[in-house]
């Protein structure tokens, strides 16, 4: 597991270059991490790689645990912005299916990426790793637009944080090699149904 080298948060970027700096530093972590898994990911590598300083490094990311979870943030927010309208005739349940299995279709392109970034998730706080909100917020904003509800409850946002919840349990799963393709798929799907179908009482 990554350790969190500091119980504080990294610093913004407040300047066009410094946010280029930052996704400089963030392609070179993704990169590496592709290549040789989190453990082997030295920050002093990193730093060189993307051309800044160490502690310039630091200073926006305080240890690799702050680091890789930008960097799921970021992928999620990325993924939000690509996702299409649902087609016509589809059900809600089956669009957020579609759009879950997109995104682990997406993830699964680099396993030792992915298995990087939800390792530091789980290793991080909210309290010293801001980016974990950016990560809750972005999943529920995209999943929310694929079930096209508007106006969410308490308990359309329950059922949702639950069916998260499922999904990266399944995405793990799948980088152990533990479900099959076929097995994962129909995981997430019933789970949909499960959790999504209408209900007359609440929806």
């Amino acid at each position: 597991m990554p350790r969190i080298a500091e119980a504080r948060a990294g610093a913004e970027p407040s300047s066009p270059r410094q946010r280029a700096r930052r996704q400089s530093i963030l392609k070179v972590a993704a990169d590496l991490a592709a290549e040789t898994g989190l453990e082997r990911v030295q920050m002093h590598e990193v730093a060189k790689g993307a051309g800044v300083a160490i502690g310039t490094l630091y200073r926006y990311f305080p240890s690799k645990t702050h680091l890789f979870t930008a960097l799921m943030a970021d992928r999620i927010e990325g993924f939000a912005a690509r996702v299409p309208e649902r087609p016509a005739g589809m059900s809600p349940e089956d669009a957020v299916f579609e759009t879950l299995g997109s995104a682990t279709r997406n993830l699964l392109r680099r396993p030792a990426l992915a298995t990087a970034m939800i390792q530091s998730s789980n290793a991080a706080r909210a309290s010293t790793v801001p980016d974990l909100a950016r990560i809750d917020s972005g999943f529920l904003d995209l999943l929310l637009r694929a079930w096209e509800v508007e106006q969410p409850t308490e308990h359309h946002i329950a059922r949702l944080r639950l069916l998260v919840l499922l999904w990266y349990g399944v995405l793990q799963s799948r980088l152990n090699e533990r479900l099959t393709p076929q097995a994962a798929e129909a995981d997430l799907r019933m789970a949909c149904h499960l959790l999504l179908a209408p209900d007359p009482d609440t929806d």
